[in-house]
């Protein structure tokens, strides 16, 4: 088993989640009308990179938007999941030497210490933001059957990931369990809302680009639309 999940079965999960974004990225960006959308774009392209530079590094900072500090709370537990499902499986030595054996790659290294941090950091996170989903009317009204199981689904590895790190019970079944959560959610990224991690970058791009030509970015100028 193990050497299907490290083989064969992460060749697949990786696969599915490459192609299913590249896919989802075109259909993305086709899917954007001409006349609303990108008429703008080629005529004024340096307004169009400022505004969308500007509108991914705000979002990419804590608190660097009004939205993120309206919520101040839920802006801590988003950024501490997120920091976890970034660095962890980036950055941990033991992530670091599989991804150099399979692909060849390899990024800086973390401490056991802090990646157990982070870990910690964003199931705690992440469970609040569960129980935020459960608690307030206006957010549960929103939330459907996918939603909780989007959730778990990115819980799920570093739950599993921590039982092997501390070794309860049986540590060669978490740690499977813990590599075929980690494919999961690798093969539901281009399906699911997960599909954001990467999807993130293109919409605030062309939301920034919008705002920076069109809707007062150009000050002094307006427009039909």
């Amino acid at each position: 088993m193990h050497d299907f999940l490290t083989g064969t079965f992460f060749w697949l999960s990786l696969g599915i989640c490459l192609v299913g974004m590249l896919v989802r990225f075109i259909m993305y960006f086709r899917g954007l009308n001409w006349q609303l959308d990108r008429v703008a774009y080629k005529e004024y392209p340096a307004l169009g990179a400022k505004g969308a530079w500007r509108s991914i590094y705000k979002w990419l900072i804590p608190f660097g938007t009004y939205g993120w500090r309206k919520q101040p709370v839920m802006t801590l537990a988003f950024f501490g999941f997120h920091l976890g499902a970034v660095l962890v499986p980036l950055c941990l030595l033991g992530h670091n030497l599989f991804l150099q054996e399979k692909i060849g790659i390899s990024f800086f290294t973390i401490s056991n210490t802090f990646a157990n941090i982070l870990s910690w950091t964003a199931v705690i996170s992440l469970s609040f933001l569960l129980l935020r989903r459960l608690v307030l009317p206006e957010v549960r009204i929103m939330t459907d059957l996918h939603d909780y199981l989007i959730l778990l689904i990115s819980l799920a590895p570093f739950v599993t990931g921590l039982m092997a790190r501390y070794q309860v019970g049986d540590y060669s079944f978490w740690l499977n369990m813990h590599i075929f959560c980690g494919e999961i959610l690798l093969i539901a990224i281009p399906f699911t809302k997960l599909s954001h991690v990467f999807l993130f970058f293109a919409s605030r791009a062309q939301i920034g680009m919008d705002f920076g030509i069109k809707r007062g970015g150009q000050k002094g100028t307006k427009f039909a639309w």
